[in-house]
């Protein structure tokens, strides 16, 4: 009830502080993680990218500008402390030193940037002598090379001449004569540098003979052949050749075999072993058996 004397109060119409729908949708989309990593990253990009697009677009600029990175990156590669000078190599003989300077053919001074260390590595791993290999840059500018030579385990005879070839067959190094090198054994035959370990088992097994051991023959690229001195020659089987050695050995030691006057022991089947007397012997065999009256 209006009391008598106070004015009427006037009733103000005020805007109603919610949102359209409208609205309310934008405001909604623009808070979606997409459109707002949008809004921060994508539209600065492609911002930039058609910036970028509009100056490379002149080839004068292009030209400029490879010119620029060039000369930058010449500026910082040839300085001095990233420059190798030369090339150090251990590990390696005098022979072979030579022939990896050859393979690698750098020419000094040169920076650190330009060297590809690992095909350099592969460069030197595929010398023959060479079985291992590392690469490195020593500070003061040295390119240091650290080889692991092969160890020439026997001498192979094939019709390409003498060659050397270590405990697992790997070629090492060719030779000239047979004398060059008398330390080593000689094997001999198409096929026996791939049976180069069969071989050094064959040879330790022969310690006995190994006076008179003068190589061993692949036959057939299946079996061995022991040559000895006096033309005598000891028939292996392609299979457990090292056993089928040691029982000739042993037959030796308790009837003296090999210093009879046999040519060969065939030893290629296992259940009969046969020998071999020289034409000598068996004239002389023939003779007793006439002078017994065995041959009438």
């Amino acid at each position: 009830m209006q009391q008598v004397g106070q004015a009427p109060r006037r009733i103000q119409n005020r805007a109603d502080p919610a949102p359209s729908r409208l609205n309310y949708r934008v405001q909604r989309w623009m808070l979606t993680p997409g459109i707002r990593l949008g809004l921060r990253i994508g539209i600065p990009f492609c911002l930039c990218f058609a910036l970028g697009s509009a100056f490379m677009a002149d080839p004068q600029r292009r030209d400029a500008l490879n010119l620029f990175l060039s000369d930058l990156r010449a500026s910082i590669q040839e300085r001095p402390e990233f420059m190798v000078g030369l090339m150090a190599i251990d590990g390696a003989g005098g022979n072979l030193s030579e022939d990896i300077r050859e393979a690698v053919a750098l020419d000094f001074p040169v920076s650190s940037f330009d060297l590809d260390l690992e095909q350099i590595r592969q460069r030197v791993i595929e010398l023959d002598p060479v079985a291992a290999a590392s690469v490195r840059i020593r500070p003061g500018g040295i390119l240091q090379v650290d080889v692991s030579e092969r160890q020439p385990s026997v001498i192979w005879r094939s019709r390409a001449g003498l060659s050397m070839l270590d405990e697992a067959g790997a070629h090492v190094d060719n030779i000239a004569a047979r004398l060059s090198r008398p330390d080593l054994p000689l094997v001999a035959g198409q096929g026996a540098d791939l049976a180069v370990p069969e071989a050094l088992a064959l040879i330790a097994a022969a310690g006995p003979l190994a006076d008179r051991l003068r190589g061993l023959v692949r036959v057939g690229e299946r079996r061995w052949d022991v040559v000895l001195d006096r033309g005598q020659r000891i028939l292996l089987p392609p299979d457990k050749p090292v056993r089928a050695l040691e029982r000739v050995l042993a037959l030796s030691e308790v009837r003296d075999l090999l210093d009879r006057d046999v040519t060969v022991v065939d030893m290629r089947l296992r259940a009969r072993p046969t020998v071999r007397m020289s034409e000598t012997a068996v004239e002389d065999w023939w003779k007793i058996r006439k002078i017994n009256g065995y041959g009438q």
